[in-house]
């Protein structure tokens, strides 16, 4: 079947003075720097914009959306990629990444920081002062979308609370190339909304150029990883369960099932076989960690254990996300607790006796200040939740069908622990569906969100995302 191409004729007019007004680049495809300028790191996903803007501030993003508006085109934004899930194909994309500030008052113990940010560049302004803020695990994740998404912290998340609410201000453009600035006391009620709705709406609302959040008096943890051969599973995992049961709030751990190929990126005694890491993040003492660990120590004997006290600013070792783009598609779900039910199905299903077709399956724990504050505090925040699992499978989409397909029917018989609503920076091209999206929200936020829509984007503008479309308006 012959694929016809529906975007609209740009003629090298409306091109060029696109390029004229703004200070970031303009390519179109088959120019030089297209392709890299739009690639996303997840490789799973091709795109193919009509027009990339490479933006170096507000008034570029401004440019680029009124630029959209004239020629009838939706507009998508990119920092770094990392979970792209729609196809931006006939489209303009707007990338973040040449928007790089990043400014620390180490009195009011705030950080400001530009759309293209990325966690490592954050870490490393603050933690001089001794500052940290609630960043993910990867160095190489933007901040914007993170935080945009919830922003779980596999550090400091249940001692300080999901990223989204240490938010204090953002700039934003929206769908008719206006600036906003908000702030959780902004007067206008518009702002409030988009103040309240952009955490949990992610990119439907327009394009946040900055944001301003709290910082947190951190500058050294308790952190690493314990490693056990996967055929310890089964002890290993009820441990676990038992840790997190009890778990103090500085305690934040989550725990990985590793079966991964020899790629480059792999540490040599991961490579080929299966093995059990238990990730470790507590803001106490050596001793109380100690205390805290012994029963998972004594579950089984430890292949390595790098557990030590550490500067903040080495995060990034303790989970050892890849630091290079590759192709990867993920299945995910919100889990209640971590029961002997639960416990007897994984085993079952991704113990060492199982065919697993997934590299990676992980547990994080939530609870603690992830599930305190007001629900009225944004659209983001899964405050009900035990825990996050995420099924990820490397390869492109064709070769990683079949790991969906498992990651599918776990989820299935982990009915009776699973809960309503998804973490939405774990929203994958498996979950871009409309009846996806609508699962992910509670009922009332949703609602609330499409009325959002609709006063601010009632063209549905950015559409190609995890769509959430106006009030009274079909999905196109």
């Amino acid at each position: 079947m012959t694929t016809i191409d529906r975007t609209p004729a740009l003629s090298p007019v409306a091109l060029a003075d696109l390029a004229g007004s703004v200070s970031g680049v303009v390519l179109t495809p088959g120019q030089p720097g297209y392709a890299e300028e739009s690639a996303p790191f997840n490789l799973a996903l091709e795109s193919h914009p009509a027009v990339v803007v490479g933006a170096t501030g507000a008034a570029d993003v401004q440019a680029a959306v009124r630029f959209a508006a004239e020629h009838g085109l939706p507009v998508a934004v990119m920092s770094t990629g990392h979970q792209a899930s729609v196809p931006v194909d006939a489209a303009v994309l707007i990338t973040t990444r040449r928007m790089s500030d990043v400014s620390v008052d180490p009195l009011a113990a705030t950080a400001t920081v530009g759309a293209g940010v990325q966690w490592q560049q954050v870490v490393d302004a603050t933690t001089p002062y001794g500052l940290a803020p609630l960043n993910g695990s990867s160095p190489l994740v933007g901040v914007v979308g993170y935080t945009l998404g919830g922003g779980l912290s596999p550090m400091l998340g249940r001692a300080f609370g999901w990223a989204a609410d240490a938010l204090l201000a953002m700039t934003v453009v929206t769908a008719d190339g206006e600036v906003h600035e908000l702030s959780a006391d902004a007067a206008d009620p518009l702002d409030a909304d988009l103040f309240w709705g952009l955490p949990g709406a992610k990119s439907n609302l327009g394009v946040v150029t900055s944001m301003t959040f709290r910082l947190f008096p951190v500058s050294r943890l308790i952190g690493g990883g314990v490693f056990f051969a996967g055929t310890e599973l089964a002890p290993v995992l009820t441990a676990y369960a038992a840790l997190t049961a009890s778990a103090p709030d500085e305690l934040t751990t989550s725990i990985a099932l590793l079966r991964f190929p020899p790629l480059p990126f792999v540490p040599e005694f991961l490579q080929g076989t299966f093995v059990v890491h238990v990730r470790v993040s507590f803001l106490g003492s050596a001793e109380a960690a100690e205390e805290l660990l012994r029963p998972l120590r004594v579950a089984a004997p430890a292949i390595l254990d790098t557990v030590a006290d550490m500067p903040y600013a080495d995060f990034a070792s303790i989970h050892a996300d890849p630091s290079s783009p590759a192709p990867w598609r993920e299945r995910a779900a919100l889990l209640g607790p971590l029961t002997p039910g639960a416990v007897d199905t994984l085993v079952e299903l991704a113990g060492p006796d199982a065919e697993v077709p997934v590299q990676m399956l992980q547990l994080r724990h939530l609870g603690g200040a992830l599930a305190r504050g007001e629900a009225s505090t944004n659209a983001a925040a899964r405050r009900h939740a035990e825990f996050t699992l995420d099924a990820l499978a490397i390869g492109p989409a064709e070769a990683t069908r079949e790991a969906m397909t498992w990651a599918a029917v776990l989820v299935e018989q982990l009915a009776p622990v699973r809960v309503p609503g998804a973490n939405l920076n774990f929203l994958a091209a498996e979950d871009a569906s409309p009846a996806e999206v609508v699962a992910a929200h509670d009922p009332d936020v949703l609602a609330r969100l499409r009325r959002i829509k609709r006063a601010v984007d009632p063209g549905n503008t950015f559409r190609l995302n995890h769509n959430i479309t106006p009030e009274e308006a079909d999905a196109r």
